[in-house]
């Protein structure tokens, strides 16, 4: 672990005058204490992270015994050793400085104008100094966490993310990942969080573990009273200091009270959602606070789809919205919908999939179901969600009931024929355009209907049309020609051979 102040800031201090004779390699180590001793056994009373300072007295006379001397602190896991010269010895020891370098160990001289106490006093002022920044950064922190939790789990983890620079992760209580800031992790953290879990039995567990070279994992149970909401996660390069802690706790807090939202809580939000979508609905001004309440339905690139529901009734209406907004809450996400009559329009994220939009609706009464046309839109970008609202209801139009929904740029290639406004204006155009081609046909006991058909959808090229009917390209010319005569119309004419080819399909 690399905590605390790095040997080499002390070593870089100018008055205190040290000079580095060995272990270059573990200047990195953290102190996180000084002590002077003089004992020759002194690793039996640390703990690891202390910066030994001593000037000699107890070490050992032999060789080996002053090399198993730094040997034993260095497997507590001390940070380093200054030794003071000008007293028992005036030069650092050779044996020390051989081992020091083996072992990684920092080993460094003090000459004797510097006391001890005055790199004690530099050392622990700059980890007050630490803990002093740790404290105001928690202090700057805690509220805009609080701010953030107005917004829901994502923006709480969002700002706990930035505070401590780390990856924040939020697990329901079914053990799926529900957020993930600023990313989501590698698959194998995912695995080693759903062992911790799994070994706790209940599921309710917290604790620290170290997850890989130079990785821990804090783990936070979200509780309400009996109740377990989830875990808090939070993946570091080192272990969470004390105030760290403090912060991993409050956001916890947080989000547990997000989880115990009240009910009327929820319908209070899910009014004020709609309302905004209502106004801007209606109006689509600029009113910076509606935008601002419907921000969090976008995703992170600020886009959103659209789902609307077309019901049999309002009372069913009123149902379909309340199964959209129980799975939502399931997934801490709040609702955006608004009602008119028999239709409901919900807002989702724009890299929501088409399965996400599906599964709102997978716990609709079969009754409802049945009779309900669902549409969907491709992803917009926020300001422009009304545009979402307009295709996602194209789509229901054109949906069967009962389906899953039906997104609009799926439809293509027969999306005209799919509206019913369309259908109905396409088979007055066909019947208008094509009914003195059909009495022809009935009198004459020809079918130059199906001459045509084949001649538009070849594109007006004669040899491919010709083939597809298996006659001569000169009797297809002779057709052709009597229809234009029958219909008052040039086939030459892009435009003409479009709408005549409308009709067809109209018709068919």
């Amino acid at each position: 672990m690399n905590s605390g102040i790095p040997v080499r800031w002390v070593l870089s201090q100018p008055e205190l005058g040290l000079v580095l004779r060995g272990g270059g390699d573990g200047l990195g180590r953290g102190i996180t204490l000084v002590l002077t001793s003089e004992l020759a056994e002194p690793q039996q009373w640390m703990s690891g992270g202390e910066l030994v300072l001593t000037t000699g007295l107890g070490l050992p006379l032999s060789r080996a015994d002053r090399q198993r001397y730094l040997e034993d602190l260095h497997a507590v896991g001390i940070a380093g050793v200054g030794f003071g010269i000008g007293l028992s010895y005036e030069t650092v020891p050779e044996e020390l400085i051989e081992a020091a370098d083996r072992l990684g160990l920092p080993l460094f001289e003090v000459s004797l104008p510097t006391p001890f106490g005055a790199i004690t006093k530099k050392v622990m002022q700059r980890l007050a100094d630490q803990e002093y920044e740790k404290v105001l950064r928690a202090s700057r922190a805690q509220p805009r966490m609080t701010r953030a939790a107005i917004q829901g789990a994502r923006a709480v983890s969002k700002e706990l993310a930035a505070a401590l620079s780390a990856t924040v992760l939020v697990i329901g209580a079914d053990g799926t990942l529900s957020e993930a800031q600023p990313r989501k992790p590698a698959a194998g953290i995912l695995e080693r969080i759903e062992e911790f879990l799994g070994a706790g039995g209940d599921g309710a567990r917290s604790g620290a573990l170290q997850i890989g070279s130079g990785q821990y994992l804090a783990l936070q149970a979200i509780t309400a009273g009996q109740t377990v909401h989830g875990h808090l996660a939070v993946v570091t390069d080192a272990v969470l200091s004390s105030v760290d802690q403090v912060l991993l706790g409050h956001a916890s807090s947080l989000l547990a009270i997000d989880f115990e939202k009240p009910a009327r809580l929820r319908i209070a939000q899910n009014r004020l959602n709609a309302q905004a979508m209502g106004m801007l609905l209606a109006e689509p001004g600029d009113p910076d606070i509606m935008w601002q309440l419907l921000a969090t339905a976008a995703d992170r690139t600020g886009r959103v789809r659209a789902l609307v529901l077309w019901c049999a009734s309002p009372d069913d209406a009123a149902e379909a919205l309340e199964t959209v907004d129980t799975h939502l809450r399931s997934l801490n996400r709040q609702l955006f919908a608004h009602v008119a009559g028999d239709r409901v329009a919900v807002l989702l994220g724009g890299s929501d999939s088409d399965d996400t939009a599906g599964q709102l609706l997978d716990e609709l009464p079969a009754p409802v179901r049945a009779t309900m046309r669902a549409g969907l839109s491709a992803a917009h970008p926020l300001r422009r969600f009304t545009a979402a609202v307009e295709h996602a209801d194209l789509a229901a139009s054109a949906a069967v009931p009962g389906t899953r929904p039906l997104e609009l740029a799926a439809s293509a290639g027969h999306a005209l024929l799919a509206f019913p406004e369309a259908r109905r204006v396409l088979g007055a155009v066909s019947e208008a355009m094509l009914q003195p081609l059909v009495d022809y046909d009935e009198r004459q006991g020809t079918d130059l209907i199906t001459s045509l058909r084949v001649y538009l959808e070849a594109h007006g090229q004669w040899e491919a049309a010709a083939n597809t009917l298996g006659v001569h390209r000169h009797t297809l010319r002779s057709r052709v020609a009597k229809i234009e005569s029958v219909l008052g119309c040039r086939l030459d004419q892009a435009l003409v051979r479009a709408e005549l080819l409308l009709a067809i399909i109209a018709r068919r």
